[in-house]
């Protein structure tokens, strides 16, 4: 399996708090099955969160890559992009990380956003070239009001990033209904863990890969869990089911 959503570089957000606690989570991770993990530290102003590709970052990144050596998980670089509008142009000028070095990047979006605005940030970054990865969309309450929304970022070509903890109801009950009907109606591209440190959010992923197969089938849990986050890597096109509209 892979992992392309995790708070794993220590001290830079609200993930791991320090370099023990990354080799714990990705000790954890290689022990559920997990061969891959991206580094997703938040990039939200608002919050605090300033993390630019600068020295900083980038040393942070590969010093958890030195001591992960031999711990049969390779990290690779991303981040989880708070949307706004210079976004576009911050990607090109090389001051945020995308998955892998691709074109997809993962992008979140306040829990209460403006609809209207959610598809003109995504269609500025498909305008660029850029594929959006858009991070829990299960956990937004306007997504949990109306579905349908997902489904029109999906026919625009963008990919969903359901949460582990969504599927096992650590998000609540809307959530996790929400995430069902995501999958069921094709518009999941992938699962990931956003392990955030060694207790309750953690790098664990086979028993949400374990719940999809036994609702959705074993082929389709081989999708979510690795077949589209390696296609990702690889900056190849997402694969999946002809998504299809709520009623």
């Amino acid at each position: 399996m892979l992992d392309l959503h995790t708070h794993v570089i220590p001290a830079v957000d609200d993930g791991s708090d320090s370099i023990g606690t990354s080799l714990s989570m990705l000790r954890t991770a290689r022990e559920d099955g997990v061969t891959v993990v991206a580094a997703t530290p938040h990039f939200d102003r608002a919050s605090g969160y300033a993390n630019y590709a600068y020295d900083e970052l980038e040393s942070s990144f590969l010093r958890l890559k030195y001591e992960a050596e031999g711990m049969g998980v390779r990290l690779v670089r991303g981040m989880e992009i708070m949307a706004d509008e210079d976004v576009p142009d911050l990607l090109d000028e090389g001051l945020l990380w995308t998955l892998g070095g691709t074109k997809y990047f993962l992008t979140e979006f306040r829990f209460e956003e403006d609809p209207e605005y959610c598809m003109r940030y995504l269609g500025l970054c498909l305008g660029r070239g850029y594929m959006p990865v858009i991070a829990h969309p299960e956990r937004y309450m306007f997504i949990q009001r109306d579905p349908q929304i997902a489904y029109r970022w999906c026919r625009t070509g963008c990919g969903l990033q359901i949460n582990r903890g969504s599927l096992l109801g650590r998000f609540g009950e809307q959530a996790r209904l929400t995430a069902m009907r995501l999958i069921s109606h094709g518009l999941a591209a992938l699962v990931s863990s956003d392990a955030h440190g060694t207790h309750r959010r953690t790098a664990r992923l086979a028993d949400a890969r374990d719940l999809v197969s036994e609702e959705f089938g074993g082929d389709f849990a081989h999708l979510l869990f690795t077949r589209n986050p390696s296609r990702i890597l690889e900056g190849k096109e997402l694969l999946g089911f002809e998504p299809f509209p709520f009623n």
